[in-house]
């Protein structure tokens, strides 16, 4: 590996807070990583790290050589953007996205991002795996909802509501409920317990929204099977509207109780490591999400 990239994996191990961390987000291992960093300290004949804690440290001459590794590799990028400044990037991004998200909005719009940039690859993973968003070498994530503390840069680009709803062919044979208060008595499709989006919500005093208790037999990961049950008249749920948009406009799916759901959004990012040496296949991606989801007042979706 010539010193660029030495740079890279040393510039990775100290803004993702480890060695781990970075070989994680580089696709390499725990001692490829070190070994590169302890390469670099014997050219330079100074320790970078101080390793006699449980979390490395950087040291002065760390700290030094840190914002030095910074400024060289934003002017190598800067020099390769003068290069394709106009033209497309002859390279591959890496994208991870919420399934739903991915199928329901992000699909639809990839045809047009191509004929923008026929040159770029696109590599799309699928994932809702908790942990580190951009493991695997990913350049961007597309996550939904409140991000924990991170060091990550979170760009937002669109917000989205969550709805109660639930096909007329179940409420033809059960009833339509007249408040949350009467879910108790339906069937309610829902997800796995350990994830955020299991727990449903209703209009509350003022603007906070309150939780509802939701008993469901059936469970899952995946919001596509949610989708599919309710279609088929399965029981009721609660879907993000991007992903029930377009059924609620047709009438496959009917919003329960409109009065008395949450108005609360959940803001939708563009996650991405620092802001400091962005790639240019990034900038592209980034600036035509923000093309594709200009409106800050009503999503895109709620327009069809």
């Amino acid at each position: 590996m010539n010193r660029y990239g030495e740079m890279l994996v040393f510039v990775r191990a100290v803004e993702d807070g480890g060695f781990s961390a970075a070989a994680r987000s580089l696709s390499l291992t725990p001692s490829a990583v070190s070994k590169l960093v302890a390469r670099i300290e014997n050219r330079l004949g100074v320790l970078l790290f101080d390793r006699s804690h449980r979390i490395v440290t950087l040291t002065p001459e760390g700290k030094a050589f840190y914002e030095a590794a910074q400024r060289a590799i934003e002017a190598v990028e800067e020099a390769d953007t003068a290069v394709l400044a106009g033209t497309a990037a002859q390279d591959i991004l890496r994208i991870r996205s919420m399934p739903t998200f991915a199928a329901a909005q992000l699909a639809p719009l990839i045809p047009k991002f191509r004929q923008l940039h026929p040159a770029l690859r696109l590599e799309i993973h699928l994932k809702i795996e908790p942990g580190n968003l951009l493991d695997g070498g990913m350049d961007v994530a597309i996550h939904v909802g409140q991000l924990a503390d991170s060091a990550l840069v979170a760009h937002r680009f669109a917000r989205t509501r969550w709805i109660i709803c639930a096909a007329p062919r179940y409420l033809a044979e059960h009833g339509t409920p007249a408040g949350p208060a009467d879910l108790g008595q339906h069937v309610c499709l829902n997800f796995i317990s350990s994830m955020p989006a299991s727990i449903w919500t209703a209009k509350g005093s003022g603007r906070a929204s309150r939780r509802l208790k939701i008993s469901s037999n059936v469970v899952t990961n995946q919001g596509q099977m949610l989708l599919e049950m309710a279609r088929a008249g399965g029981g009721i749920v609660r879907l993000a509207e991007f992903h029930v948009g377009g059924d609620l406009i047709s009438g496959q799916l009917v919003e329960l109780f409109p009065d008395q759901q949450s108005k609360e959004e959940d803001p939708i990012y563009a996650v991405y490591q620092g802001k400091r040496h962005l790639s240019h296949r990034l900038r592209l991606f980034l600036d035509f999400l923000d093309a594709s989801f200009p409106d800050d007042v009503m999503p895109a979706w709620r327009k069809r």
